[in-house]
């Protein structure tokens, strides 16, 4: 089995789609395989946590990442669509402040590999979506950064039309010039 691995806006950041292999039973596609995503994707990363997560349509979680022990993240829905963003925060990059986003979904089961220094975030556009993803870096509560999902600064095209539902932690979240970025 082989993946197609995209280029996205940030040439760090990487789209990943499977090759889905249909029956009339249904279908199976190898949504990780360590050989491929580290000659390919990740350059020697290791995963050592998976995540879960559901939310309703209009959740806007993000945009998080931590500081002093960045986490790289391979991010997929099992469960209806998203609208998923990474956004380079580390400061002596030639893309610090871009951004880079695309629909992910059970339907079109593609993934999105966000490199360790880069924030990440995500709206739901279905009425319900569940995402999977795997962390190169184990999650701290201490170490957790938010930017603000509308700084104007990184200007992000979320393709919704109201106004998100909001975790107290993204409403709170900083503007990308005042937030602690990753050296």
């Amino acid at each position: 089995m082989g993946n197609k691995v995209m280029a996205t806006a940030l040439p760090e950041v990487k789209l990943i789609e499977p090759e889905v292999f249909c029956d009339e039973f249904g279908f199976c596609f190898e949504s990780f395989s360590a050989d491929e995503f580290t000659d390919d994707v990740s350059h020697g990363f290791n995963f050592v946590q998976d995540r879960h997560l559901r939310a309703v349509r209009g959740v806007l979680r993000g945009l998080h990442y931590q500081v002093h022990r960045p986490q790289g993240r391979l991010v997929r829905v099992v469960v209806g669509e998203v609208f998923d963003v990474a956004v380079d925060v580390r400061l002596n990059s030639p893309t610090f402040g871009k951004w880079s986003g695309a629909c992910l979904s059970a339907a079109n089961r593609r993934q999105v590999w966000v490199p360790p220094g880069f924030a990440h975030g995500f709206v739901v556009l279905s009425d319900v979506a569940e995402c999977l993803w795997k962390t190169t870096e184990y999650w701290f509560p201490e170490l957790e950064r938010c930017i603000l999902w509308s700084d104007p600064d990184i200007g992000i095209e979320w393709p919704i039309e109201i106004e998100p539902i909001l975790g107290a932690k993204d409403a709170a979240g900083r503007r990308l010039y005042e937030a602690e970025n990753i050296a």
